[in-house]
């Protein structure tokens, strides 16, 4: 990483998630936006809702943004580094638009993005990345300054983003009964995807066996089964599994289920399980529904034994590692070649998504890419 405290070209830090609904009357109109164009009726949007309306039709997603935030405001502040930091959602306040119009007339033209999206793949690169051309194309229809946007490389194998997973898989197991422990299996677990969407994702000459997705996330689970390794004198067997599928039961998505894996590993005889969402940052709303409800529920029917580790979050840890990124980005652009920390075997990820990166079906045009406008 570079040592420097200096931020220059950049002028601000813009947090890009997803957003989630506030409270009951927010539900459906959240769900309306996550599936604009798609012609879903209102009654069935309440159907997909009602998974919020268990929680008082609150995402957590938001508060742990502003969390994150803080984290941030905190870290950079404390290493000296002067750069604010916004906020802004791709379905849900404060959009995205918004938060870029702000920017602008707060005088910022050179803007770092950090998405909350660790891993490649179109629904979490390459469609954030169309989002912010979306956006740059309303200012510049407006008639305002266009800013240039440079989001951050992905960081699922960043030391910041990874130690504290690790740290969570070791807390849930020793959460386990003592009986058990030693036999525990870890349940890796992310997002589900379309396994077409899986195949196409990243760039298309690096990854031709599997797809950027699931090698990003298999290297990182070997990481951490490994420090667990070393710091508990086990190795606990593991594997890859998916969670939150949507979409069409005739179109083939990344399996298996959550569920369907406790059933597979109370069948074999396992004694435990951890269930460690490492596709996640923060414990949003897949995280309390799928894991802690859903598949919790799961093993309570079949008298399995789980535990659920943490997730990063605002971790103080991650806080830096976005600083690092930061520094890390702003020393490349100054003609510098800064170090690039990144744990097990695929080393950094690309600052500058290559042309046809996780190609979308219908292309559109995407910002802060070798292909896109305003780059």
């Amino acid at each position: 990483m570079s040592d420097l405290r200096e931020p220059a070209p950049y002028d601000a830090l813009l947090l890009l998630s997803f957003g989630g609904p506030e409270g009951p009357d927010d539900v459906v109109p959240f769900l309306a936006n996550v599936t604009r164009g798609r012609g879903i009726p209102e009654e069935r949007l309440k159907e997909v809702g009602k998974h919020y309306f268990l929680f008082g039709g609150v995402s957590p997603i938001n508060g742990q943004n502003r969390a994150l935030l803080d984290a941030l405001r905190k870290d950079f502040a404390d290493h000296g580094l002067d750069l604010p930091v916004y906020w802004g959602n791709r379905n849900w306040a404060p959009y995205l638009t918004d938060t870029l119009r702000e920017m602008v007339r707060d005088g910022r033209r050179r803007v770092a993005v950090l998405a909350t999206s660790a891993y490649a793949s179109y629904s979490g690169c390459r469609q954030y990345r169309e989002n912010l051309a979306e956006s740059l194309a309303a200012l510049e229809a407006e008639g305002l300054p266009v800013p240039r946007v440079d989001k951050l490389r992905h960081y699922f194998n960043h030391p910041g983003f990874v130690e504290p997973m690790v740290d969570g898989v070791i807390a849930s197991l020793a959460g386990l009964p003592e009986n058990v422990r030693a036999g525990a299996h870890l349940a890796f677990t992310t997002h589900s995807i379309p396994t077409a969407a899986a195949d196409s994702s990243g760039p298309q000459e690096a990854h031709r066996d599997g797809g950027a997705y699931v090698a990003e996330h298999l290297d990182v689970a070997r990481v951490i089964v490994e420090a667990v390794r070393e710091r508990t004198g086990v190795e606990y067997p593991w594997q890859l599994v998916y969670q939150s599928r949507s979409g069409a039961p005739h179109i083939p998505w990344l399996e298996p289920d959550i569920c369907d894996h406790l059933e597979l590993l109370h069948s074999d005889g396992v004694p435990a399980v951890v269930m460690a969402p490492i596709g996640f940052v923060s414990d949003h709303m897949e995280v309390l529904y799928d894991l802690d409800t859903e598949a919790t529920e799961k093993a309570a029917e079949l008298g399995l034994p789980v535990r659920r580790s943490a997730t990063v979050g605002a971790d103080p840890r991650f806080a830096a590692a976005v600083r690092e990124l930061v520094l890390e980005r702003a020393a490349a652009e100054q003609g510098r070649d800064p170090q690039r920390c990144a744990l097990g075997a695929l080393g950094p990820s690309h600052d500058l998504c290559p042309a046809g990166c996780c190609p979308a079906r219908a292309p559109r045009p995407a910002a802060a890419g070798a292909d896109g406008p305003y780059a």
